[in-house]
C-alpha cells in the first residue's frame, strides 16, 4: 500500500487499511496499514476524508478513525484551514454530533465533543459556543451535551492548543458569563432526573462531572453557585449509603474540585464555609463505608476530607484551632491513617508533607507544639501500617506495593518527627519493643523500622536509650524471625553518626555485621551497613583495614547485590584515603587487583556479544573499580609524589585494551570513560603522563563509533590541564577532531533531537574551553561553528542538552566582563565581541523563539541568563535585537485570536531591557511566554 501525498485516496482505500488494521491477522499487514493511516492523518486531504467518513458512518472502526483524525488535525494542524473554512467545518461537526444515536460507543462520543471543544476554544469569532451546543443538545443529546460542557474548561490548558493568556482569558470571561445558564441547566438535570435507573444516575454523574471542571477553571462565579441549591446534590449522593461507585466517585471529584477553587480564602470565604459543613455531614457515611469494607468509598471520602484540609491549611495554621482553622480535621485524617487499608490513610501524606515544611519555616516551637500530639498519633498509626503478616517469610520485600508504601512512610517520618521530637520517638518505639507482654516478630520489626528512619536525627551523645537498642540488637538470638534481624542491621547502619561519637562498640558491632554478611538474605543489607559505618567512621576504622581487605577479596562468595558491593568498596576506598601514605600504594595495588583480575580474564577470552549482567559482561569490573577511584582521595603535599599514581599506570593498559576491544558497545564504552574519568581525578596533574595516549586513543576511536562519553572525558581532560600553557595546543587538537563527526551527526535530519547526550557532551566540553583557556579556544577555527551549533540547539528541548548550551552561551558571554585584572582581558573582549556582532541577532531570535514555541516553561529561566548577559554588555544594542525579534512574532492565531498585543509586546521589551537582575528577566519572559502557550 502506497500513499501519495498529492492526491487524496479514496474511501475505498482508507475503509481497506482500516480493515487491515483491525481485522487482518498478518502482523506485517497490520503495520503497513498503521503506518498508512498515520501518515494519511498528517496530511491535508484528512479532514475532508474524516468528515466523509463521519457521514457515511460505515462501521465502528471508520467512525471512530474519523472522530479521533477530526479531533488531532484540530488540535494540532488547525493553521491548515483557511479562516474563511472555519464556520463550515463548525457546521459540519454540529451536524454530526447530531446525529450520535443512543447506544454510540464512548471513544467516539469523547473524540466528537473533543474536536468541538477544541474547535471552540480557538475559533474566536465562534463567541457563543456554550449557549449554542445548550440550545442544540439539551432536547435530546443530553448525554453529549454535558460530555461537551465537561471537557471544554479541561481543554482550555491544553498543552498541544497552544492558546496562549489573552484567549484563555477571554473564554474564561465567555464562561463566566454563561455560567447562569450552566448552572440552571444542571439543577434542572439534578432535580428532573431522580430515578434509580442506572441511566439517570449516568447522567447525574455526567453532570457532576460538569461542574467539577468548570470549578477548576474558577468559571461558575461564588454568589451565582450559593444562590442556587446546586452544590447540595453531589452531597446528598455521597451522604447516600446505596449511592453507585461511578456516582459515588464523580461526586468526589466535583467536591474536590470546589474545594481546590476555594482555597483562596479572601475571595472564597462563604463558599469554603458552606463546604466546610458539607464535609463535615460526610463523617457518618464515612463511617458507615468502612463498616461494610466499601473501601474505595473509604478512599473517596479521605480525598475529600483531606482536599478540604489542604484548602483550610493556612487557617489551620493562622488560627490553630479556631474557626475554619479547627483541629477536628486533623481528627478527620488521622481517622483516614487509622483505617485497616494503608492505602487509604496514604492519601493524607502530601498534607503532613506541607504541614512539616511549613512549621519547620516558621521555626514557632508553640505553634509546633499544638501540632505535637497529632504527629505522635500519626506515626503510632504508620508504624501498625508497616507491620508484615505474621506468617510472612524471608527478609522485608522492599519491592511491590507494600514495599513502595513502607518507603514513604520512612521518608514521611523523617519529615515529620521534629515535631514530635526524635528523642522522643525513639523512646515510644523502644517502649513497644520491652512492653511486658512480649510482642510478636512483626511488631518489633515494624518498631525497628520506624526507628531506623529517625536514627539519623538522634543526637550523637545520646547515652540512654540507644545504648540499650543497640546491646538489645547484638544480643538477638540466631533464632530470631529473619526481618527483624534484616531491619536491625538497617539500623545499626543508620545510627553510624552515633557509632563515631560510641566507638568502644565499633568490635562488636563489625563482628555483628560480618556474621550478617555470610547469611545470603542478609549479606546486601549487612554491606550497605559497613558502608555507612566504614564513611562515618572512617578515623576509627583504619585499624579494621586488613579485615576489610579481607571481606572484599572474599567478596564473590558472598550473596550481594551489586549495589551492595559497590558500597562495601565505596567504604574500603574512604578509610584507605586515611592510611599513612606509605601504606596507600601496596593497598590500593591490592583492591584494583580484586577488579582487575577478572576483568583481564574477560579481555583475553574471545567472546561473543555482550549482555547486560551475564558472565562475559565487563561492567561489574568497571563500576567497581570506578568506585575504588571515585572514592580514594588521600591528601598528599605539595611536591610528593601521589601514592596512587603508579598503580593507575599499572591499570591504564587494560582499561585501553576495554576500550578497544569494546568500542562497538556504548554502555561498555561509557563504563569505561567513567572509570578513567575518576582515575584522573583521583591524580590531578599527576595523570599528565596518561593524557597522550589517551587523547590518541579517544580521538582515533570517535572517528567511527560516536559514543558521547568521549567528549565528556575530553572536558574532564580540560578542566584538568586547561590552565597548562603546554597542554593548550593538544588539546584544541582533540576538540578540532572531535567536531568533525559530532557536527555530521547533528547536522542530519532531527540530529539534534535523536543526539541530545552527544549535545549535552559538547557543550560541556566547550565549556570547559571557556572556563579554563577562553582566549585559545575563542581564537580558535571552531568557535565561530560552535556558536552556529548552540544557536541551533536553543530550541532543543532536552533539559539537559539545553542547559548545556545555555550554560556555555552565558558563561562565553560572561568573560567578556569577567577578571578584569587577566591581561587576557581586552583580547577576551574582542573576540567575543566579534562573535556576537556577527551571529547576536540570530542568538536572541533562538532565543526568544525557543522559549515561545519549543521548551517548557521552567526551561526558561536558563535562557533568562543569557538574554540577561547580552544585555550586561552592551544594552543599547540588545534594545535593537530583541526589537527586532518580537516585531517579527506573529500577533494572532490562525483562529482569529490575539496573541500579543502591540503594548503587550512593548511592556515585555520595556521589562526584559530596563531589568536590573537576572530574576526581572526570569519573570518577564515567563509571563510573556504565556501569551503564545
Amino acid at each position: 500500500m502506497s500513499f501519495n501525498i498529492d492526491a487524496p485516496p479514496s474511501l475505498d482505500t482508507v475503509n481497506q487499511a482500516l480493515q487491515a488494521l483491525y481485522n487482518n491477522p498478518d502482523v506485517t499487514g497490520k503495520e503497513k496499514a498503521s503506518v498508512w493511516l498515520g501518515e494519511l492523518q498528517k496530511s491535508v486531504y484528512a479532514w475532508q476524508i474524516a468528515d466523509q467518513l463521519l457521514q457515511l458512518n460505515q462501521s465502528l472502526e471508520s467512525c471512530y478513525f474519523a472522530a479521533q483524525t477530526m479531533r488531532t488535525k484540530i488540535q494540532y494542524a488547525f493553521h491548515e484551514l483557511p479562516p474563511e473554512s472555519h464556520q463550515s467545518l463548525r457546521d459540519s461537526l454540529l451536524g454530526h454530533a447530531s446525529k450520535i444515536a443512543p447506544g454510540t460507543p464512548p471513544v467516539i462520543v469523547t473524540q466528537l465533543s473533543l474536536a468541538l471543544a477544541d474547535l471552540a476554544l480557538q475559533m474566536a469569532t465562534w463567541k457563543s459556543a456554550v449557549v449554542d451546543f445548550i440550545e442544540r443538545f439539551s432536547k435530546e443529546h443530553m448525554g453529549f451535551l454535558l460530555e461537551l460542557l465537561t471537557v471544554l474548561p479541561e481543554e482550555i490548558s491544553s498543552r498541544s492548543l497552544r492558546l496562549g493568556a489573552n484567549r484563555r482569558k477571554e473564554i474564561t470571561e465567555e464562561l463566566i458569563s454563561v455560567s447562569p445558564v450552566v448552572i440552571q441547566l444542571l439543577t434542572h438535570v439534578n432535580t428532573t432526573v431522580t430515578g434509580e435507573e442506572e441511566r439517570d444516575q449516568r447522567i447525574r454523574s455526567k453532570s457532576y462531572k460538569v461542574m467539577g471542571s468548570w470549578f477548576s477553571v474558577g468559571a461558575i462565579p461564588q454568589q451565582v453557585l450559593l444562590s442556587t441549591q446546586l452544590m447540595n446534590f453531589p452531597f446528598q449522593a455521597l451522604a447516600n449509603v446505596n449511592c453507585p461507585a461511578f456516582l459515588h466517585e464523580a461526586a468526589t471529584d466535583c467536591v474536590c474540585s470546589a474545594l481546590y477553587c476555594s482555597e483562596d480564602l479572601e475571595k472564597f470565604q462563604e463558599l469554603a464555609q458552606k463546604l466546610f459543613q458539607g464535609v463535615m455531614t460526610l463523617v457518618p457515611a464515612y463511617h458507615q463505608a468502612d463498616k461494610h469494607e466499601e473501601s474505595d468509598k473509604c478512599l473517596n471520602y479521605c480525598r475529600i476530607f483531606t482536599e478540604l484540609s489542604e484548602t483550610l491549611f493556612n487557617m489551620m495554621l493562622n488560627s490553630p484551632n479556631q474557626g475554619l482553622g479547627t483541629f477536628q480535621l486533623l481528627d478527620l485524617l488521622l481517622m483516614c491513617v487509622g483505617h485497616h487499608l494503608y492505602e487509604v490513610g496514604e492519601i493524607t501524606f502530601n498534607f503532613w508533607y506541607r504541614l512539616s515544611e511549613e512549621l519547620y519555616q516558621r521555626d514557632n516551637q508553640e505553634l509546633t507544639d499544638m501540632f505535637k500530639p497529632y504527629i505522635q498519633t500519626l506515626i503510632l498509626s504508620l508504624c501498625q501500617h508497616c507491620q508484615m503478616d505474621e506468617d510472612h517469610e524471608g527478609v522485608p520485600d522492599e519491592s511491590g506495593d507494600f514495599g513502595d508504601f513502607r518507603v514513604r512512610v520512612s521518608e514521611l517520618i523523617k519529615d515529620v518527627v521534629f515535631i514530635a521530637g526524635s528523642s522522643s520517638c525513639f523512646i515510644q518505639m523502644f517502649e513497644n519493643l520491652k512492653s511486658p507482654k512480649t510482642p510478636s516478630w512483626c511488631v518489633a520489626e515494624a518498631a525497628l523500622f520506624v526507628m531506623t528512619a529517625v536514627a539519623k536525627n538522634i543526637l550523637p551523645e545520646e547515652n540512654e536509650i540507644v545504648p540499650q537498642v543497640v546491646e538489645s540488637i547484638l544480643a538477638l538470638p540466631d533464632s530470631t524471625h529473619i526481618s527483624v534481624r534484616y531491619t536491625s542491621i538497617q539500623l545499626l547502619g543508620e545510627l553510624s553518626e552515633w557509632i563515631e561519637n560510641h566507638a568502644s562498640l565499633l568490635d562488636l558491632i563489625l563482628q555483628y555485621l560480618l556474621v550478617g554478611l555470610q547469611q545470603p538474605q542478609l549479606s546486601s543489607i549487612a554491606a550497605n551497613a559497613l558502608q555507612n559505618i566504614s564513611t562515618q567512621c572512617r578515623d576509627h576504622m583504619t585499624n579494621h583495614f586488613q579485615g576489610l581487605m579481607h571481606i572484599v577479596k572474599s567478596m564473590e562468595t558472598f550473596s550481594l547485590s551489586s549495589d551492595a558491593a559497590i558500597g562495601l568498596l565505596k567504604g574500603t576506598a574512604t578509610i584507605l584515603s586515611r592510611l599513612p601514605s606509605n601504606d596507600i600504594t601496596e593497598a590500593l595495588r591490592q583492591l584494583c587487583a580484586c577488579q582487575i583480575s577478572p576483568l583481564e580474564k574477560l579481555l583475553c577470552e574471545e567472546s561473543g556479544p555482550v549482555k547486560h549482567g551475564a558472565a562475559n559482561d565487563p561492567t561489574v569490573w568497571l563500576d567497581r573499580l570506578a568506585t575504588v577511584f571515585r572514592h580514594t582521595n588521600p591528601s598528599v603535599p605539595s611536591g610528593q609524589t601521589h601514592p596512587c599514581q603508579m598503580v593507575i599506570l599499572e591499570v591504564w593498559p587494560v582499561l585501553s585494551k576495554a576500550c578497544d576491544k569494546y568500542q562497538s558497545d556504548v554502555r561498555i564504552i561509557e563504563r569505561c570513560c567513567r572509570c578513567i574519568r575518576f582515575a584522573i581525578r583521583c591524580l590531578g596533574k599527576n595523570s599528565a603522563m596518561l593524557l597522550t595516549p589517551l587523547v590518541t586513543q579517544m580521538v582515533g576511536l570517535y572517528q567511527t563509533h560516536q559514543h558521547s562519553c568521549f567528549l565528556y572525558l575530553g572536558s574532564i581532560l580540560v578542566d584538568e590541564y586547561g590552565g597548562e600553557a603546554g597542554c593548550i595546543p593538544g588539546l584544541l587538537d582533540m576538540l578540532q577532531a572531535f567536531c568533525g563527526p559530532t557536527f555530521k551527526i547533528l547536522e542530519e535530519h532531527n540530529g539534534l533531537r535523536n543526539h541530545p547526550d552527544t549535545v549535552d557532551d559538547l557543550f560541556r566540553l566547550c565549556l570547559r574551553f571557556i572556563q579554563r583557556a577562553p582566549v585559545p579556544f575563542l581564537q580558535s577555527s571552531m568557535a565561530k561553528p560552535i556558536m552556529c551549533c548552540a544557536i541551533a540547539a536553543c530550541s532543543l528541548d532536552h533539559k539537559d542538552a539545553n542547559a548545556s548550551v545555555m550554560k556555555y552561551l552565558s558563561d562565553m558571554i560572561k568573560c567578556m566582563r569577567e577578571k578584569e585584572d587577566r591581561e587576557d582581558f581586552q583580547l577576551r573582549w574582542t573576540l567575543v565581541k566579534k562573535l556576537l556582532e556577527d551571529h547576536g541577532q540570530s542568538l536572541v531570535v533562538a532565543l526568544i523563539n525557543a522559549c515561545l514555541f519549543c521548551l517548557p516553561t521552567f526551561m526558561s529561566a536558563d535562557v533568562s541568563e543569557v538574554l540577561f548577559e547580552l544585555m550586561l554588555i552592551d544594552r543599547p544594542t540588545f534594545c535593537v535585537w530583541l526589537e527586532h525579534t518580537l516585531k517579527a512574532l506573529p500577533t494572532e492565531s490562525s483562529g482569529g485570536a490575539v496573541t500579543a498585543t502591540k503594548k503587550q509586546l512593548a511592556d515585555f521589551h520595556k521589562a526584559c531591557t530596563s531589568a536590573e537582575d537576572i530574576k526581572q528577566v526570569s519573570g518577564a519572559l515567563r509571563e510573556f511566554c504565556r501569551l503564545y502557550r
